[in-house]
């Protein structure tokens, strides 16, 4: 039996969590079907996704159907949870985008079909909600060709569409055929030159132009009714292959989510790529921080039910505890497909004797989104980067339930970002005075680091003209210090080298370089110099041609730079990128701007250097 990782992506409200009921009560799974509206699923299983009826973290659900163990990954729908979508897609085999045939496509569906198809993940299309009033079919299959991809055709149809008695019937390969001949070559010379293509060809066409990512097959049916659901799985189990399974010596996996179980104790998700792993089998993770260093957690895995074989999704516990993104062997390093969040936050504790609770629980929830960069200041508050104001209440109510803790969030702002501008030295020797006394010397060079490269140390000096605890100081105390530089702002992309240093023997302790290093960082950063920079979000924006000339000035007005703008009677597409700090007001501008007809989508795309405020 293989095993395949199925994710279920798509906007809020389509049915996500309904699907991944009936398809694990159909199964056998679970025994009864839960609801979203009476807060007793099986995946959404936290107290704060039972009251909101919404999917907040990734969650496995196992069956088994036509031969194939099946891990379903039910993935949130909200843009503020993006960086779940983003771990799920990192271990899946194949995807079913899901739409709702009342809402139709929505700019969150959009966003995803343009993250599958740029990973050439093999994808299917399961319009839901074929029972409802207003619920379409062929004009969605319109919508899907216009604003997901033209490269789709249904392999099932709808009678009674909109209705209480809407039924699926299965459609004939050949119903596929033209749309086929667009991606394939081999259907395409088979139409225009014959002979026809036989319904096996059709159906190896399909198999393989839906295994590159190519194409999508679309199937329409109810999660709720269960209409159109085994077609459905049966188009999984056929046209999605598992991922290659070798059998590596050493095992290779990555932990893509974290929870907390009921009884308390950490859960981490690991997919297997390579390898075996077993009960009590003595592991090496690797995690990689933000300072580039790469470190080993070493521990064994527990609440194993039998061996993991490569291909396998497993809960499992650790001594030391996991955290998102913690490597098993060594795996190559895969692109981030979303931007990391752009909006910070300040949090503090409503009653000040729970301030140390508060930045505990702060950390935990960083071990489990490692994204939201929880830094504490020195005022006692915390900092947390975050993707919008949704999130920043899911967490307020998760600090009250689960950790017992008050929090106050400060309105969220745009988080900027400093690098250097050129290079700058400074130097410090002992004794040196400055309102104190320090045993230490310690001479540092600032300079612009690689993009994207976020912070590097590196030594001029004999690396063993100091005592190793000496070095380690300077070198925590220099990424310590440029998380605030000279406009207080994060510094990143840098590269400071230790070109001086000295001890004086017994007086001399790690105190003192931890002092003086911040210090001297801060005159070689001066000297240096740096440039802010701010994030920015790609857009792509559909309106009426009559609202082009308008919806153009507005963009203008707000610093939008113009990629291409494309469509005629009756739309226009404009792209672009836009400062973060803009998209809300173009957001809520938008409507009135186009009479309510114009369509907006974005992503965080990078920063770029900031003029003015």
């Amino acid at each position: 039996m293989h095993t395949l990782n199925i994710g279920i992506l798509a906007h809020v409200d389509a049915g996500k969590t309904s699907l991944t009921e009936r398809l694990l009560f159909d199964h056998g799974a679970i025994d009864r079907l839960g609801s979203v509206d009476t807060g007793d699923t099986r995946t959404d299983d936290g107290a704060i996704e039972r009251q909101r009826g919404i999917t907040i973290r990734s969650a496995v659900a196992t069956f088994t159907a036509h031969g194939t163990r099946i891990n379903l990954i039910d993935t949130p729908g909200h843009s503020d949870f993006i960086a779940e979508v983003e771990r799920a897609l990192e271990v899946l085999d194949g995807a079913v985008l899901l739409l709702s045939a009342v809402e139709g496509v929505q700019a969150q569906t959009r966003v995803l079909m343009r993250t599958l198809r740029r990973l050439a993940l093999p994808t299917l299309i399961f319009v839901n909600k074929i029972d409802r009033p207003g619920a379409r079919d062929e004009d969605l299959l319109t919508d899907i060709r216009c604003r997901l991809t033209p490269y789709v055709a249904p392999l099932t149809r709808v009678t009674g569409i909109g209705s209480s008695d809407a039924r699926v019937r299965p459609l004939g390969i050949g119903s596929a055929a033209e749309a086929l001949a667009e991606v394939d070559p081999g259907i395409l010379a088979a139409l225009v030159d014959g002979p026809e293509p036989t319904p096996d060809d059709l159906r190896r066409a399909l198999a393989a132009r839906t295994a590159d990512g190519s194409f999508h097959p679309v199937h329409f049916g109810s999660a709720l009714g269960g209409q159109g659901v085994p077609e459905l799985v049966e188009a999984v189990t056929r046209l999605i292959p598992p991922a290659p399974a070798p059998r590596d010596a050493e095992p290779r996996g990555q932990v893509f989510a974290v929870r907390t179980a009921p009884g308390g104790e950490r859960v981490a998700y690991l997919r297997l790529y390579g390898g075996e792993v077993t009960e009590r089998q003595r592991l090496t993770f690797l995690r990689r921080g933000v300072d580039g260093v790469t470190s080993r957690i070493r521990g064994r895995a527990t609440r194993l039910s039998g061996p993991l074989a490569a291909g396998d999704i497993a809960a499992l516990t650790f001594s030391p505890g996991l955290r998102v993104g913690d490597r098993l062997g060594e795996l190559k390093d895969r692109a981030a497909q979303f931007a990391p969040p752009t909006l910070e936050t300040l949090v503090t504790a409503r009653h000040p004797a729970q301030a140390n609770r508060l930045r505990s629980a702060l950390l935990a929830l960083a071990d489990q989104d490692p994204l939201i960069h929880a830094r504490p200041t020195a005022e006692g508050a915390t900092t947390l980067l975050l993707y919008g104001e949704v999130q920043m209440e899911v967490l307020a109510a998760t600090l009250a339930q689960d950790f017992g803790v008050e929090a106050d969030f400060a309105p969220g702002r745009i988080r900027y970002l400093e690098r250097p501008r050129s290079t700058g030295e400074a130097s410090a020797q002992t004794p040196w005075h400055e309102g104190t006394r320090y045993w230490a010397t310690v001479g540092l060079r600032v300079e612009p680091g690689d993009r994207g490269s976020g912070g590097v140390f590196g030594y001029e000096t004999e690396l063993g003209a100091l005592p190793r605890a000496f070095h380690q100081a300077i070198e925590e105390s220099v990424h310590a210090g440029m998380a605030t530089g000279l406009t207080g702002a994060a510094v990143t992309d840098y590269r400071v080298t230790l070109i001086r240093s000295g001890f004086v023997g017994p007086l001399s302790t790690a105190a003192d370089f931890r002092g003086l290093t911040p210090i001297v960082l801060r005159e070689a950063l001066e000297r240096a110099g740096t440039r802010v920079f701010e994030p920015c979000h790609a857009f792509e924006v559909e309106v009426p041609s009559a609202a082009l000339a308008p919806v153009t000035a507005q963009l203008v007005s707000l610093g939008a730079e113009f990629t291409g703008t494309t469509g005629g009677d009756p739309a226009w597409v404009i792209t672009g990128e836009l400062p973060a700090r803009r998209v809300r007001e173009m957001e809520l501008r938008l409507p009135g701007l186009t009479w309510g007809e114009g369509v907006w989508w974005s992503r965080g795309s990078g920063d770029r250097e900031l003029t003015s405020r």
